[in-house]
C-alpha cells in the first residue's frame, strides 16, 4: 500500500512545492521539470533498485548487483566542496570567467596558478548565483568529439592530464570548461581517470566510465577511447535520423493546427453572422463547425490550461509510475511502423553496447548490470534483469530472451549461436550492424509515409471547414434564385 501511494505523495509534494515556493521555481527554471522529478524520485530509485516483477524470481536481481556498479557514480560524500566563481587572465591577457568546485578558496587559487593563469578574483558563489544554461549530461556528439581528441593526444605521447588541460583551454562554454578543469583537478589529486569522470555527477554516461575503468586495468586507454568515440558517433547518427524523420511532420502538424484555429476563430464568425441574418437551415457539418468555433472562442483559456495540465500529468505519470511508463512503451512498441523503429533501436543499442563490453573483457554479469542501467525501456530492462537471475542459477543468457515478443527471433538465434560458439561479442556486432540498417530503413519509410498522411490530414480538415461554408451558401443562392 505504501509503495502504491508513493506516486501520489510525490505529486502532492510537487504541487505544494510549486505553490509555496514560486521564487524557487523562477530561480531554477532552467533545470526544468525533469530536475524536480529526478530529485523527488532519486531516493525511491536508490532504496528500491528493483520493484515488484511479474515473475517471482525477478526479486533476486537486487542481490546480484556488484557494489561498485550500484553505488552512485563513486562520489565522495565525506568531502563537501564549495562552488567558487573566478576571473583570471591567460598568457594572451584574455579574461576568462568560470566556476570551480573545491574545498577552500586556497585550493582554487593554487589550482589556477598551477594552470598558468593570473588570478583577478576568486569568490564563493551566492545561493542565488546559478548556471542558467548548464546541461546535466554531455551529448553523444560532444562525447564522440572529446574522446577522439583525447585518443589523438594520448597517441601523440601527451600525458592524460595535459590532454584534458587542452580540452579545458579550448572550451568556449564555461560549463564545459568547468567539467574539464574539475577532471584535471581530480587527476592532479591522484585519482584515476574513471573516478575523475564519475565525480562529475551525471555528465558522463555510466557505460563510458566502466569502459574506461576496464581500459585502465588492461592498459589500452587510447583504443578504448577510439571505440567509444565510434560508439557515440553511431548513437548520435541514430538520434539525428529520428529528428530528421520527425521534423517535417511536426512542422506540418503544428501548421495544420494553427491554420484550423485561425479559420475557426477569425473566419467562421464572419459567416455565422451572414447565416443568422438569413435564418436559413444549416447542414450538420456547418452546425458542427460553428459550435466548434464558438467553443474555442469562449473557452480558449480553459483549453490552454487543460492541454498544459494533460501534458504535465502525463509526464509526471510517465516519470514516476513504472506501470504507466511500461504501458505507454508497450502500446508504442505494438504500433505499426513506430513499434519496429523502437524495437530496432533498442536491439541495436543493446547488442552494440554488449559487444563493446565483451570485446573489452568486461564480465558478462557486469555487462548485463550496465546494460540494465543504460536502457530506459522498462520492457527490455525487465528482460535484462531476468537474464541476471538466470546467470546466477547457471542458466544461459539466451534463456531470458527466448520467446520475448520485444526481442526479434533473428537476434535471439544469433545470441544463442554466440553462446554456443564462444563468439558472443562478434555475433552481437553482426546483430547491431543488421538492426542498425533495419532501423535506418524503417525511419526513412516512416518519414516518407508520414509526410503524405499529414498533408492529407491538413487537406481533410481545411477542406471540411471550407465545405461547411460552401454548402449553405449554395442553398442561399438557390433560395434567392
Amino acid at each position: 500500500m505504501e509503495l502504491a501511494m508513493l506516486p501520489f505523495i510525490k505529486v502532492y509534494h510537487l504541487v505544494r512545492f510549486i505553490f509555496n515556493r514560486p521564487f524557487v521555481i523562477l530561480n531554477y527554471a532552467h533545470t526544468g521539470f525533469l530536475t524536480i522529478i529526478d530529485k523527488l524520485t532519486h531516493r525511491e530509485s536508490t532504496l528500491h533498485k528493483i520493484e515488484q516483477r511479474e515473475e517471482d524470481d525477478d526479486d533476486e536481481f537486487i542481490n546480484l548487483l556488484p557494489e561498485d556498479l550500484v553505488k552512485d557514480d563513486a562520489l565522495d560524500k565525506n568531502v563537501k566542496k564549495i562552488s567558487f566563481r573566478y576571473e583570471v587572465k591567460n598568457d594572451a591577457n584574455q579574461t576568462i570567467r568560470s566556476v570551480f568546485d573545491a574545498t577552500s578558496k586556497e585550493e582554487v587559487e593554487h589550482f589556477l596558478q598551477n594552470e598558468g593563469y593570473t588570478i583577478v578574483s576568486v569568490t564563493p558563489r551566492k545561493s542565488y548565483d546559478i548556471d542558467l544554461f548548464a546541461s546535466k549530461k554531455m551529448k553523444a556528439a560532444d562525447l564522440s568529439f572529446t574522446l577522439t581528441q583525447l585518443s589523438t593526444y594520448i597517441k601523440a605521447g601527451i600525458p592524460l592530464v595535459d590532454s584534458v588541460r587542452i580540452l579545458a583551454k579550448q572550451s568556449v562554454k564555461p560549463e564545459k570548461r568547468k567539467i574539464y578543469e574539475s577532471i584535471v583537478y581530480e587527476l592532479l589529486m591522484g585519482e584515476n581517470f574513471s573516478t575523475a569522470l564519475s565525480r562529475q555527477g551525471k555528465v558522463f554516461p555510466r557505460l563510458l566510465i566502466n569502459m574506461i575503468k576496464t581500459a585502465e586495468m588492461t592498459g589500452d586507454l587510447a583504443g578504448t577511447l577510439d571505440d567509444m568515440a565510434e560508439y557515440y558517433t553511431s548513437i548520435d547518427q541514430t538520434r539525428k535520423q529520428m529528428i530528421s524523420a520527425m521534423t517535417y511532420p511536426s512542422i506540418i502538424f503544428v501548421m495544420a493546427i494553427g491554420v484550423v484555429i485561425f479559420i475557426l476563430v477569425f473566419v467562421i464568425p464572419k459567416f455565422i453572422e451572414m447565416f443568422e441574418n438569413q435564418n436559413a437551415p444549416l447542414p450538420w457539418i456547418t452546425v458542427f463547425v460553428i459550435n466548434a468555433s464558438n467553443f474555442i472562442k469562449n473557452n480558449y483559456i480553459f483549453i490552454i490550461i487543460a492541454v498544459v495540465l494533460i501534458i504535465f500529468v502525463t509526464y509526471a505519470l510517465y516519470q514516476n509510475v513504472k506501470n504507466f511508463k511500461k504501458g505507454v512503451q508497450r502500446i508504442l512498441m505494438r504500433m505499426p511502423m513506430i513499434g519496429n523503429i523502437i524495437i530496432y533501436n533498442e536491439v541495436t543499442t543493446f547488442t552494440k553496447t554488449f559487444a563493446s563490453l565483451l570485446n573489452h573483457s568486461v564480465f558478462i554479469t557486469d555487462s548485463m548490470v550496465i546494460l540494465s542501467q543504460l536502457t530506459s525501456n522498462e520492457i527490455y530492462k525487465k528482460i535484462i534483469n531476468r537474464s541476471l537471475v538466470n546467470l546466477s542459477k547457471g542458466a544461459k543468457i539466451s534463456d531470458a530472451f527466448k520467446g520475448q515478443w520485444a526481442f526479434p527471433v533473428v537476434a535471439y538465434e544469433m545470441l544463442v549461436t554466440g553462446e554456443n560458439t564462444g563468439q558472443l561479442g562478434l555475433m552481437m556486432e553482426k546483430v547491431s550492424e543488421h538492426y542498425q540498417d533495419l532501423h535506418k530503413n524503417a525511419v526513412n519509410r516512416l518519414k516518407s509515409l508520414i509526410e503524405p498522411i499529414m498533408i492529407a490530414f491538413l487537406a481533410f480538415i481545411v477542406g471540411g471547414i471550407i465545405l461547411s461554408i460552401i454548402i449553405p451558401m449554395f442553398s442561399l443562392y438557390q433560395d434567392f434564385s
